[in-house]
């Protein structure tokens, strides 16, 4: 068994701004969209375009969007991570914290936290509570964690859980959140992630020649996989698809919250609700499983103004299947998915 004294766990999610008056938008935006992961430009170019045009467009209409949906106890998404966070310690003797990659706590607060219960502390593992690998979510929450840690040179062993869109108890805990959903009529489930550039996608194959190169590449072995997003949520929807049934016609794949000119992986949401009506398909379910935590992209984006859309182009019933949260199959695959890595990595 882990001794508490041993190790502990944080929970690293998004993030979101401390309140929705404007100027807390404004700081969240600039951190968010400042990252070079999430915006890919040159330093002076990312800050002029994100300062100067960007941030003071957007921070007004994102402020009423956050509003729309903030809880009074807060930002959905960091209520929703710190219920998560007592829901796994209560399963687990190791100390558990919660950091998020923009916005507050930070990774060094949740570092000092488990320090403050034991100034012995030995190891720390981190769990990004992002299913699939992008440079512009797992990747810099993994690096922002990392930098840290060795800017402040604690003395503790850092490890990283890597993505887990294909484990098991993840799988089968997101089909089991679906699956109340599909007992009432409906014509079509429509997965819908949160999109990339598709320059991420190739930038971030490490052969440089397998992504958006290859036909059919997300189902062709590649070591490219490990790294990419459009494989990663394929393959967590075929299977979650198998695991409840789903014949290929009652389902397909999108990708939401485009920002920019540029190409952005296809098809688009905000697409595919404005034709799927017209295709038959009148009574949808969408599910969001690039998130474990509702959030705006999720209560805002599709929840609210994805579903005005559905109806207003013909649709007859539009159903937004919450995230994973803390339902109970979800905490107890992370209880599963932490105890398993401690263990491996303590294990003497």
């Amino acid at each position: 068994m882990v001794s508490k004294s041993d190790v502990g766990i944080i929970l690293m999610n998004l993030g979101s701004p401390d309140s929705t008056a404007v100027p807390d938008v404004k700081r969240y935006l600039i951190e968010f969209l400042m990252d070079k992961r999430v915006i890919d430009y040159p330093w002076l170019f990312r800050k002029i375009l994100i300062e100067g045009i960007i941030v003071p467009k957007r921070a007004e209409q994102s402020a009423k969007a956050y509003a729309s949906i903030w809880w009074d106890e807060g930002s959905p998404l960091v209520v929703l991570t710190k219920q998560l966070q007592m829901a796994v310690q209560n399963d687990m003797e190791v100390p558990v914290e919660i950091a998020m990659r923009y916005g507050n706590p930070s990774p060094e607060v949740a570092f000092e936290n488990l320090l403050k219960q034991n100034p012995q502390l030995r190891e720390v593992v981190v769990l990004p509570l992002y299913p699939h690998y992008a440079m512009s979510s797992y990747e810099t929450a993994a690096e922002y964690a990392q930098e840290i840690f060795k800017k402040k040179q604690y003395k503790f062993k850092l490890s990283i859980i890597p993505p887990f869109y294909d484990e098991p108890d993840y799988i089968h805990a997101l089909a089991e959140s679906m699956r109340p959903y599909l007992q009432r009529d409906y014509d079509y489930v429509l997965f819908s992630y949160h999109g990339l550039p598709e320059r991420h996608l190739r930038k971030g194959d490490p052969t440089g020649a397998h992504c958006m190169k290859v036909n059919d590449c997300c189902h062709v072995k590649s070591p490219a996989h490990d790294f990419c997003y459009r494989h990663q949520v394929t393959i967590t929807s075929e299977l979650v698809a198998e695991e409840l049934g789903l014949p290929p016609e009652k389902w397909g794949i999108s990708f939401q919250s485009r920002l920019g000119r540029e190409e952005w992986m296809k098809p688009y949401t905000a697409s595919r609700l404005e034709t799927l009506p017209a295709e038959g398909k009148k009574k949808l379910l969408v599910v969001c499983p690039a998130f474990v935590s509702d959030c705006l992209e999720t209560l805002e984006e599709i929840a609210e103004e994805g579903k005005h859309s559905f109806l207003q182009h013909g649709g007859e019933t539009f159903t937004m299947i919450p995230c994973l949260n803390i339902h109970p199959l979800w905490v107890k695959a992370v209880v599963k998915y932490c105890t398993q890595i401690v263990t491996q990595q303590t294990a003497v």
